[in-house]
């Protein structure tokens, strides 16, 4: 029988490894050409990898919580009817080559070896250490100056008590400021005596997260990974930008009459289904368009004014947890086009199927908090973004209507925008025109618009 290396695809360009979180085949069974195998995890988004081939699972070749570099072989299955291998391994690669120039591939394993030895060398001189670390540990390890003695004393709970990402981002989350020996105290500058009812009111205490108890009658429901990341991620950008927001009500009654006119003949002719939610991203990459000084991001002081715009759309999961696919080039999509790629990332956000490059790179944000049935919300901006879009229920509501014969009371379908928007930068009158800028576009729809 003929043997198949499933292997970790390259799931993008910036991703190099990617941690095990589960088997979903087993020693023994069939598995269908297409079919998911395992699961896999980054720093950006959870994806299953499924199955190039039919056959039988013969071998698991790494265990949950593993890190896996992209490339390394996972599992091995088993094909009917093939004589001969399709996956080829290194050994026997070797082999062939050692026959052929059995001398340059002596020459070689010798310069492997002195590099390993003078790699090791370097490594053991940053940091004295020879506990295994992921290269995802290590780099968050360096971004947050934990040195070689603080990473060695995190308590891993992988395998064999290797620290996961988890577990050095749980100790980041809780580490106290400390003096490392040779380093100085910094010395706060001397400021003039504060009036005596506003130092009463100035707490000289670190912020202690109150414990919460709970009785033998409660749920125990730990957090998952991706619940972690994203409560991370929120308490960062509340801790980074100067909240603010910015509300519209909108008349949306041209847009739901021509997509209502239009949604039959789309689906027909292009084989997708059409919702408010490309028109909304048009509108949103038009406004985007007209103010640049929205798209952007803040480094420190200096503002990175962005060439691209790519806009992220938050997507809701299975598990409740959310998830931000990007639209890149948005600006540059028809409505087809558009509908397109929003039908695609939702789909393949529901079954877990997204690539980690297809959710990165995002320079604004575009929420459906009305799916829900919500009328208005007040989202965090998605970091390192410095602002972030709220599209409320569409409700049909009556209206006063203004005509050359006099006002009328009418039936029409609104809506509520809410944009949240880092102050820092972005003040009211350009987060204002923003989102009036979104406003008007859809309530000047052409309702005899042709696809």
């Amino acid at each position: 029988m003929a043997k198949f290396e499933l292997k970790l695809p390259q799931m993008g360009e910036s991703v190099a490894e990617a941690t095990l979180t589960a088997w979903l085949k087993d020693v023994g069974d069939t598995i269908e050409m297409d079919e998911a195998v395992f699961e896999i995890a980054t720093d950006k988004v959870d994806s299953e990898v499924p199955s190039e081939v039919e056959g039988v699972l013969t071998e698991k070749l790494f265990n949950i919580d593993d890190i896996i570099k992209v490339g390394q072989t996972v599992a091995v299955i088993e094909l009917e009817g093939e004589s001969d291998p399709i996956g080829v391994t290194q050994a026997d690669q070797k082999e062939e080559l050692t026959e052929i120039f059995p001398e340059s591939v002596s020459v070689l394993e010798e310069n492997v070896t002195h590099v390993q030895e003078a790699v090791g060398s370097t490594v053991q001189g940053l940091a004295d250490t020879t506990r295994f670390y992921s290269p995802l540990v290590k780099n968050i390890a360096r971004e947050e100056g934990i040195i070689a003695a603080e990473l060695d004393s995190i308590e891993g709970t992988g395998k064999e008590g290797r620290v996961t990402k988890n577990d050095i981002l749980d100790y980041i989350k809780n580490r106290k400021p400390e003096i490392t020996p040779g380093e100085k105290p910094v010395v706060a500058p001397v400021k003039a005596p504060e009036p005596l009812q506003q130092q009463a009111a100035v707490s000289t205490e670190p912020h202690q997260v109150t414990r919460v108890q709970s009785s033998g009658e409660d749920e125990i429901i730990p957090m998952t990974r991706m619940g972690k990341l994203i409560a991370h991620h929120m308490i960062e950008s509340i801790s980074t930008s100067a909240h603010v927001q910015s509300f519209i009500e909108v008349d949306v009654t041209k847009v739901v009459a021509w997509r209502n006119k239009v949604k039959d003949v789309f689906l027909k002719n292009e084989g997708e289904k059409l919702t408010f939610t490309p028109i909304f991203m048009e509108a949103v990459a038009k406004a985007l368009k007209k103010y640049p000084m929205v798209n952007i991001s803040v480094d420190g002081e200096t503002v990175i004014k962005k060439k691209n715009i790519n806009i992220g759309m938050a997507a809701a999961l299975p598990d409740g947890n959310l998830i931000v696919p990007v639209i890149k080039n948005a600006d540059q999509l028809n409505l087809v086009g558009m509908a397109k790629v929003v039908n695609d990332l939702a789909s393949r956000a529901r079954n877990n199927a997204l690539k980690p490059d297809e959710v990165k790179d995002g320079t604004y944000t575009v929420t459906n908090v009305g799916s829900f049935g919500s009328v208005f919300g007040t989202p965090i901006i998605n970091q390192p973004q410095v602002a972030i879009l709220a599209l409320g229920a569409i409700r049909k509501m009556p209206a006063v209507i203004e005509t050359a014969e006099g006002d009328f009371i009418g039936i029409r379908s609104k809506m509520f925008l809410s944009h949240s928007y880092d102050h820092r930068i972005v003040n009211g009158a350009l987060g204002g025109m923003f989102v009036k800028t979104v406003a008007d576009y859809l309530e000047a729809w052409d309702v005899d618009r042709e696809i």
